[in-house]
């Protein structure tokens, strides 16, 4: 058996824990879908996908929340918490990032995004990833994991409502990382 990194090995675990999370009824697979759930879908691990990633705060005057669409319609208010910049293998990319309103320092950032798998090899509507934050003297930074990258609830049932990504959160390249259909 091949050499797992500690990145890898949790992630496996995760995945493992989610799968049977979902298939345990308490998830969002509806009942009458339980008997043929198999588990999800997902790309093979890529550490290349791992991105430390600065935040940049947003411009001197923005609003404190912004409203994302959701695939019900109904509105949801995130406060914008900044811009991820970061380098992929085809250049420069950057991603809009979002935490819970009244969250001065978050934790963990939303990322809502789209990409070229969007609508093929993954749900139209995008995915999520969740980032957590690290403080320090050199900034503050996200350390994205397109691995975890999940997939709304809404995929699974009209009765959730999930955020959709804005348009500025749509990746030219396709992020073969991550749940996929």
């Amino acid at each position: 058996m091949a050499h797992l990194s500690p990145e890898d090995a949790a992630l496996l675990d995760w995945r493992r824990r989610k799968d049977e999370h979902f298939s345990s009824g308490r998830g969002p697979v509806p009942p009458e879908a339980l008997a043929d759930f198999r588990g999800l879908s997902y790309y093979p691990p890529d550490p290349a996908w791992r991105f430390r990633a600065e935040l940049e705060p947003p411009p001197p005057g923005s609003p404190p929340e912004l409203e994302l669409e959701t695939s019900t319609g109904e509105p949801r208010f995130m406060a914008l918490a900044g811009q991820l910049t970061f380098s992929l293998p085809q250049g420069p990319a950057s991603l809009l990032a979002f935490a819970d309103l009244g969250d001065e320092a978050p934790g963990q950032l939303f990322i809502p995004f789209r990409d070229a798998t969007s609508g093929g090899e993954t749900y139209g509507a995008g995915r999520y990833v969740e980032a957590p934050v690290t403080r320090g003297e050199d900034g503050v930074w996200a350390h994205v994991d397109f691995n975890r990258a999940y997939h709304p609830l809404c995929l699974f049932s009209e009765r959730w409502s999930c955020p959709l990504p804005p348009a500025a959160n749509t990746l030219p390249v396709a992020v073969r990382a991550g749940e996929r259909l």
